[in-house]
């Protein structure tokens, strides 16, 4: 079978590998549809602190399983799936706490290899958040289920009432998730700010209420006018650029928060107004992937609301092509791509 692997920066190399066998609990999928994502791109450009060349990434797919491994009870050959990319292990402090996004074993069960003609999911994820694809769902539509647990748990920790004004800064892919689950699941005013005017139209599309071109030397009086002075009560960043993070919290209400979404380089350092923090009582929350239970409010939301997100999906490109993929993705051009074998 061919399988994309990292092999230095901004180097991918196509390999012929043998199909692996799955282990106790694990099944390996015949990948049916895999979608570029934000940490492949970062991968792609300045590899992972976690991980080393030569290195097996992409981890949002959707597929057909082809074999399991013994103890697998709720999944046979041929059934249609899909999957985290990651499961807790349930034991360590942070799980028992039911803060399973924070668990130390998480990189234990770890899916890379969406980039393939086969990948072998572990144990964990089958045990815990792999789920029989809907009939209703394309294999496209179900390969979003990794980025829209993460927004889940976004969302589950946004501290907002009915009417507040939540400002999303940032119209990539994952902005515009939030945009389309919190219009859907909430009863705010939405703004999203960013810089792409195509992207921005889709924001429009999935129900923003206003949105606003963030490079414009108009951005902050255009906002303030939209809230009436008092700025966002939420905003949620979205870019992972430590300049956006400050900003974050100049613009945000008395009382406000700010949800910190977007990942900065390790080693980035930001400066806050402590005044500002500690006498408007802002409120600073860092967001990190998923639960067991954002993965099963995200299926439940696929289910329902999946059409709108083909939007996201600028172009096609089989697994051959991931070099010249990657290189359009690398200039910005497009949202998500989608690599099919």
């Amino acid at each position: 079978m061919l399988s994309a692997f990292l092999t230095n920066f901004k180097t991918i190399e196509l390999k012929d590998v043998e199909i692996p066998e799955p282990s106790d609990g694990e099944v390996v999928i015949k990948v049916q549809s895999a979608l570029t994502c934000g940490t492949d791109l970062k991968m792609y450009l300045r590899g992972h602190p976690k991980f080393n060349f030569p290195m097996l990434f992409g981890h949002e797919c959707s597929g057909i399983i082809y074999k399991v491994g013994h103890g697998v009870k709720n999944f046979k050959e041929g059934d249609e799936v899909m999957f985290a990319n990651s499961a807790s292990c349930g034991e360590c402090y942070y799980c028992k706490r039911g803060d399973e996004n924070l668990c130390v074993n998480l990189f234990e069960s770890i899916f890379f290899g969406a980039y393939s003609e086969f990948a072998k999911v572990p144990a964990r994820i089958v045990g815990k958040n792999m789920f029989h694809k809907p009939k209703n769902l394309s294999f496209t539509q179900s390969a979003f289920l990794e980025p829209t647990s993460c927004v889940m748990n976004g969302i589950r920790n946004l501290n907002v009432r009915d009417g507040d004004f939540v400002l999303i800064i940032g119209d990539g892919a994952i902005g515009l998730i939030f945009a389309l689950a919190i219009k859907k699941l909430l009863n705010v005013n939405l703004i999203v700010a960013g810089k792409h005017a195509e992207r921005l139209a889709v924001a429009k599309k999935f129900g923003a209420d206003f949105i606003l071109n963030s490079s414009e030397n108009e951005f902050e009086e255009k906002l303030n006018e939209i809230t009436f002075g008092i700025g966002p009560n939420a905003i949620i960043e979205c870019t992972g650029k430590p300049e956006v993070w400050e900003k974050s919290v100049e613009l945000v209400s008395k009382g406000g928060e700010v949800i910190l979404f977007g990942g900065c380089p390790a080693g980035t350092k930001v400066n806050f107004d402590a005044t500002r923090i500690h006498y408007d009582q802002i409120t600073i929350k860092g967001i990190f992937h998923f639960t067991s239970k954002d993965v099963k409010k995200a299926y439940n939301f696929l289910s329902d609301n999946s059409t709108e997100l083909i939007e996201l999906v600028s172009r096609k490109y089989r697994l051959n092509q991931i070099q010249e993929a990657f290189e359009r993705l690398a200039v910005r051009d497009g949202i998500k791509y989608e690599i099919n074998p």
